[in-house]
């Protein structure tokens, strides 16, 4: 695992650019997409990168159940809005969140991600160390499913919306094995909210009830934070693993 720390957002978002470059430079054209405000800066600096990714793929982690793609909070609203109408991608996949059985729908997903393996899986993490919509509990073998939001999860996503009562309480996501299976992960991760989660994710026992921590076992992990995402890791850890760019 790398772990590389920068002074604040906006140079995260840029040396993800490079890590983007980089990885398309060595033949990466399938790339894992998530959405939430974390990844908003790095796409503002892609659409204005000289990147051109007509011929790449674009496989999202997941989408709302009972929003289509229409709907101003649906996740493809969402990456058309952030990033596929100004970089045109050869195809992009999301989750159908209207589809009329959840399970054919999951198990379409899958297929999907295993005819296109991830090259690049771009992550964040939640405040309970969730990763996509997979909350504290989920297997790390968990493949594509429907997932019950918690109210940690339902509250922090209620900023997107009028008021809380409005957020869907479940979505299609893809599930941590598929995640795993990605060749190249980069987790980011931004301001003090995110330090708790980041530090038992990095640093602690590798569980179920922290999602995120299961990044330790996988061979080839990127983690971007900002000082204040990395301001609880153990100064002996951060001597050993962390790497500043500034």
């Amino acid at each position: 695992m790398k772990v590389l720390v920068v002074k604040n957002q906006k140079d995260a978002d840029r040396q993800g650019v490079k890590i983007f470059r980089q990885a398309y430079k060595h033949g990466a054209r399938t790339f894992g997409l998530a959405t939430g405000g974390t990844p908003e800066g790095l796409y503002r600096e892609l659409c204005q990168s000289d990147l051109d990714f007509r011929d790449c793929i674009a496989i999202n982690l997941d989408e709302y159940v009972g929003l289509d793609g229409n709907h101003p909070q649906s996740y493809r609203y969402y990456m058309q809005s952030n990033l596929f109408n100004q970089k045109p991608f050869a195809e992009t996949y999301l989750p159908d969140g209207m589809a009329p059985s959840a399970k054919v729908e999951c198990t379409h997903y899958n297929w999907i991600i295993a005819t296109n393996p991830i090259d690049l899986q771009i992550l964040g993490i939640g405040q309970n160390g969730h990763i996509g919509f997979n909350e504290p509990g989920t297997p790390f073998t968990s493949t594509t499913h429907v997932v019950n939001l918690t109210p940690s999860t339902i509250k922090a996503n209620s900023r997107y919306f009028k008021d809380e009562s409005q957020v869907p309480t479940q979505a299609l996501t893809q599930g941590i094995g598929n995640i795993l299976q990605a060749k190249q992960i980069l987790l980011m991760a931004f301001g003090p909210e995110k330090a708790q989660a980041v530090k038992e994710a990095l640093t602690g026992k590798v569980t179920e009830d922290l999602p995120a921590s299961v990044l330790q076992k996988h061979p080839h992990v990127t983690v971007l934070l900002d000082e204040a995402a990395a301001a609880l890791l153990p100064s002996e850890w951060v001597a050993e693993h962390v790497q500043h760019i500034y």
